[in-house]
This record gives C-alpha cells, sequence and structure tokens, in this order.
C-alpha cells in the first residue's frame, strides 16, 4: 500500500436462508510495509489493527418473516394434498360423462351423452369452486356463495326477459319463473337430505334456510346497493335526467331531503299475506302428520302422496291468487 493514505477494503459477506440476527466480526490488518505504523493505543497494538463490525438486525424483517413462518406452519399440507386430489376428481367428473368409467362400468347411454353437452358449461364453471379442504371450507364457501349469486342473475335476467316477450308482469315472473329457477335445486338437495338423514331436520332446515338467503340477501343486498348509490347522486341521475322539470318526475322517483330510495310495495302485502297463511297451513300439515304417523316425513304411502298432493296444492292456491291480485290491479 505505499503512497495510498486511504484504502477501501471490500468485503463479501455471504447471505443464509433465514433473517439476520445481531451478529459481528472482525477484520485484522498486520504485517504492513511501506513505513506504515499502527496506534498502540487501538485494538491490536503496534502489531495489528482489528475492526470489529456488528450486523445490526431489522425488528420488522423479523416480525414479517416469522409470521410468514408461522402461517406456513399452521398450513395443513396433507389436508391440502387430499384437496388438490379431490379438485382434480372434481374436474375429471366434470369433463367426462358421469364422471368417467372403467372398462367393468357400463358405457354411457345416448341420454347420458345429451345430458352431459347440455350441462358441460355449468359443470366447468362449476368446477373452478374448490373443495371444502382448503381453510375450513372458507373459501369453498364464498367461491360458492359467488357462483349462486351470478346463476340467479341470470335466471332472473332471462326470466324477466322471457316475461317481456309474452307480456307477463315482472310480479308474475318473479313467484313462478325466477322462484323455479332458484327453488328447484334447493328441492332437490331437500328431498336428499330427506332420503339420506333419520330425521327431518336437515330437509326442513335446507328449505327454509334457502327461503331465508333468498330474501334477506338476494333481496336485502341489492336494495342496500340501491339505496346508497341513490343517496349519493340524490334525484339528479339517470332515472330522473329523462324529465325538463321537476314537476314531470313521477312519485317513485322523488326523495325527501335526505334523499331516500323509494320503491312501492304493490301487492306485496297481499302476496306476503297469503304466503304466510299457506306456510302456518304448511305447519299444521308437518305437526299433524307428527301425531298421526309419527313423523313429518316418510310413512305409508296413502299419507305421503295425500301431503304431497296438500303441499303442491298450496302452492298453487299461493301462485293463483298472486297471479289473480296482480291482473285485477292492472285492470
Amino acid at each position: 500500500m505505499t503512497g495510498h493514505s486511504v484504502k477501501k477494503i471490500q468485503i463479501n459477506i455471504k447471505a443464509n436462508a433465514r433473517y439476520e440476527k445481531t451478529e459481528d466480526f472482525r477484520l485484522v490488518l498486520e504485517n504492513i510495509t511501506g513505513g506504515a505504523k499502527f496506534d498502540s493505543a487501538m485494538d491490536g497494538g503496534s502489531n495489528s489493527k482489528i475492526l470489529t463490525v456488528y450486523i445490526q438486525d431489522r425488528p420488522d424483517a423479523q416480525n414479517s418473516t416469522k409470521g410468514l413462518k408461522d402461517l406456513f406452519s399452521a398450513v395443513n399440507w396433507d389436508q391440502a394434498s387430499v384437496g388438490h386430489a379431490n379438485w382434480k376428481e372434481q374436474w375429471k367428473d366434470a369433463i367426462f360423462v358421469n364422471g368417467g368409467t372403467d372398462e367393468s362400468d357400463e358405457r354411457p347411454s345416448v341420454m347420458d351423452w345429451v345430458m352431459h353437452i347440455i350441462t358441460l358449461p355449468w359443470k366447468l364453471l362449476f368446477a373452478l369452486v374448490p373443495p371444502s379442504d382448503y381453510c375450513g371450507g372458507w373459501v369453498c364457501f364464498f367461491c360458492a356463495l359467488g357462483m349462486i349469486g351470478f346463476v340467479t342473475a341470470i335466471i332472473g335476467d332471462i326470466a324477466a326477459l322471457f316475461g317481456c316477450v309474452i307480456e307477463l308482469p315482472d310480479q308474475v315472473t318473479a313467484i313462478t319463473l325466477v322462484a323455479l329457477g332458484t327453488s328447484l335445486p334447493d328441492t332437490f338437495a331437500s328431498k336428499t337430505a330427506a332420503t339420506q338423514d333419520p330425521f327431518a331436520d336437515a330437509c326442513i332446515g335446507n328449505v327454509t334456510g334457502s327461503n331465508s338467503v333468498n330474501v334477506f340477501l338476494g333481496l336485502g343486498l341489492p336494495w342496500m346497493i340501491g339505496s346508497i348509490y341513490w343517496a349519493a347522486n340524490g334525484p339528479n341521475n339517470e332515472y330522473t335526467k329523462r324529465y325538463k322539470t321537476d314537476l314531470e318526475i313521477p312519485d317513485e322517483f322523488r326523495t325527501s331531503d335526505s334523499a331516500a330510495f323509494v320503491v312501492k310495495a304493490g301487492s306485496l302485502g297481499f302476496s306476503v299475506a297469503v304466503f304466510a297463511s299457506c306456510a302456518c297451513a304448511c305447519i299444521t300439515l308437518l305437526a299433524v302428520r307428527r301425531f298421526f304417523c309419527g313423523g313429518e316425513l316418510g310413512g305409508g304411502a296413502i299419507s305421503k302422496y295425500v301431503s304431497a298432493a296438500a303441499s303442491v296444492g298450496l302452492w298453487l292456491l299461493y301462485i293463483s291468487l298472486s297471479i289473480w291480485k296482480t291482473f285485477s290491479e292492472m285492470d
């Protein structure tokens, strides 16, 4: 180092796989030439120079690394591998006819092929929903809820367009086509629960739970979004821009000072009263079956057919009275 007064020394520090803790190392200089001398008062004395380098850890990096470690430690990798296998089997069932058959099984019939081709787009769509093996089933729950909302929206729009083509009022379309489209899958699910469970709790609970979701979530959520949009935009929105003066705005589009979202009830009160009456009659039928047949479902052939006919009759009564009320208000 002859002729140098300052010299930089580069040291390569190798990283390890873990986050750095507070560490240190020493740099030792000795055997100097060219007339240079060490300060004897410093570390190393007059024969060498010792420099201690400290590497300070970062608490934020340590906490982040620890959080990631805890997250991966909490994952049940065995359960995840089962989920991968189930998801693969789920796609196989969607793509192949009858879920794929072995050579020893019967070949699919023509009707099996026809139904498979018709339902293939829906099978592929619903195969996107992961199985319940991930995150305790929460991923499956939210994805399935989103799929239900998507299908319900499609059914509602198609039913509204169909009703418009055949000049059927929206109220009638809602209680017939839309209601059937959203309730028939739950009906089949309730039938499966009734045949596989020794008690009727799962069957009745599935029906009432389905209707509760349709009413509280399917109706309450859109109304909440509509109310927020109306309150944010006020009367000068897309519904009222077509009118030149305030006097021309219909009553259903008018708002108070708080810009409330107003929807007229129409025949809703009559429809709810008829539905509540039919529901009470259905509950009475279940109570009578428990007393005479020993259970809400099942029993002898006569009691089953009579109960089924009575339940279908209550539904037809509700549909007939609601349609009559809707057309009577239109006259």
